[in-house]
């Protein structure tokens, strides 16, 4: 059996017999971690004052406000 050929038990061709050794990487991080739960919380306080900030300064809610500018 070559490394590069290999031919199966009908007598074809396989040149993709041979797969590379698979190994998980137990560091990287995804998905809901910790510090993209801060992240998210922090971001979503920051509009919300923004929203409140709009809504007082202007006198309307934020949908009122994109009226009054884009309109």
């Amino acid at each position: 059996m070559n490394a590069r050929n290999y031919i199966d038990d009908q007598g074809l061709l396989n040149n993709f017999a041979i797969e590379p050794k698979m190994y998980v990487d137990e560091s990287v991080s995804t998905g809901f971690t910790p510090y993209a739960e801060k992240m998210n919380g922090r971001f979503a306080m920051i509009g919300f004052v923004s929203l409140l900030a709009i809504e007082v300064l202007t006198g309307h809610g934020f949908l009122g406000f994109l009226k009054d500018v884009l309109g």
